[in-house]
């Protein structure tokens, strides 16, 4: 089993920062992927931005220019520097691993954190 604990969110001024970090812990062969994902209320749960073992990344059109996803492989721990945050960033953030243990591949969920931007 994988888990994944985040930290980070919090309310904010339209224009401030704020930086999420997912750490991974468990029975982890290697991680794929990890990535963000943001479901503001009334909507669907959207990818925000993923970063796969390669290095590569790949955002939400939204958010390109404003957010980096960066990962730190020795801590299996992955961030999300969000900067000139909008109202519209407001959500609550999960992140996501795509993770390999000793027994099978799977998806895996963080708690979630919420980030408020005021206006």
């Amino acid at each position: 089993q994988v888990q994944l604990v985040e930290s980070g969110g919090g309310l904010v001024q339209a224009g401030g920062s704020l930086r999420l970090s997912c750490a991974a812990s468990g029975r982890i062969v290697s991680i794929n992927a990890m990535g963000w994902y943001r479901q503001a209320p009334g909507k669907q749960r959207e990818l925000v931005a993923v970063i796969i073992a390669g290095g590569s990344t790949n955002y939400e059109d939204s958010v390109k220019g404003r957010f980096t996803i960066f990962r730190d492989n020795a801590n299996n721990t992955v961030y999300l520097q969000m900067n000139s945050l909008k109202p519209e960033d407001t959500a609550v953030y999960y992140c996501n691993a795509d993770a390999t243990t000793s027994k099978y591949r799977g998806g895996y969920w963080g708690q979630g954190t919420q980030v408020t931007v005021s206006s």
